[in-house]
């Protein structure tokens, strides 16, 4: 089984054309995180972390998979390393894109969190598309948004989010509110690629480092692509995952 987690203003629908892709050869599972798609109105609670984590480990029980081997687009990536870590019995690998063990200091954390409840209360009092179109003019954005029709796309994508519930994601779920990983990734138990966009330096170098840290991690970095990996060069992401999985099951699929 493949479970599949989207990012920050994402959902289920983000995975579409990446799961029929592997399709013949895998199960795969996607999932509304707390605050995106139809997961709304839930228990404060659900809006951290570790919220989200039970919530995906309820999925799991659901369907009766002891295991999934998870992959993790930015937002959704952190959860996968999070889960992989703090459950590993429910982890059978990790395909992580864009995505970080969190900040390492609380001085940065606390920084992280005032920038985001500024972030939050746009969200609750500002006009949603005028967010939007600030938030993909972030430079970490800037391949995708060289795609005008991308944009648009990813844009009208994003619109059908209920912005209050993305709020309480953010202030529960962001990287400000999560624990630093780094110290537990050396103790990493299953094998993990992490995915970066060449473009995306910031997240290059966190990619890097994670491999650094971590015996079991490995690094691919694609080039001419930015933070969206999946969304600016779908067919060489849905290579570099089922050239994961094979080695990951030796062509042997749950």
């Amino acid at each position: 089984m493949v479970l599949f987690l989207h990012g920050f203003m994402g959902s289920s629908d983000d995975w579409q054309g990446v799961t029929a892709s592997i399709e013949d050869r895998a199960f795969a599972l996607t999932v509304d995180l707390p605050g995106h798609g139809a997961s709304l109105g839930l228990p404060p609670e659900a809006y951290t972390i570790e919220g989200a984590a039970r919530a995906v480990i309820g999925v799991l029980d659901d369907v009766g998979a002891e295991r999934a081997t998870i992959v993790g687009y930015s937002m959704g990536g952190r959860l996968a390393l999070y889960l992989a870590l703090r459950y590993p019995k429910r982890c059978a690998g990790l395909f992580l894109e864009s995505a970080s063990p969190g900040l390492r200091s609380e001085e940065e954390r606390s920084l992280r969190r005032a920038a985001d409840e500024e972030k939050a209360r746009r969200l609750e009092y500002e006009d949603f598309e005028a967010f939007l179109w600030d938030w993909y003019r972030q430079p970490l954005f800037a391949s995708l948004a060289r795609d005008e029709e991308l944009l648009r796309r990813t844009v009208e994508a994003r619109l059908r989010n209920d912005p209050a519930e993305l709020a309480r994601s953010l202030r529960g779920m962001g990287t400000g509110a999560q624990p630093s990983l780094w110290e537990e990734l050396a103790g990493l138990r299953v094998s993990a690629l992490a995915v970066a966009g060449e473009l995306d330096e910031k997240f290059v170098g966190i990619s890097r480092r994670m491999a650094e840290s971590a015996p079991l991690v490995r690094t691919a970095i694609i080039p001419g692509t930015g933070h969206s990996v999946h969304a600016e060069a779908p067919e060489r992401y849905v290579r570099l995952l089922r050239e994961f999985l094979s080695g990951l099951y030796n062509l042997s699929y749950d």
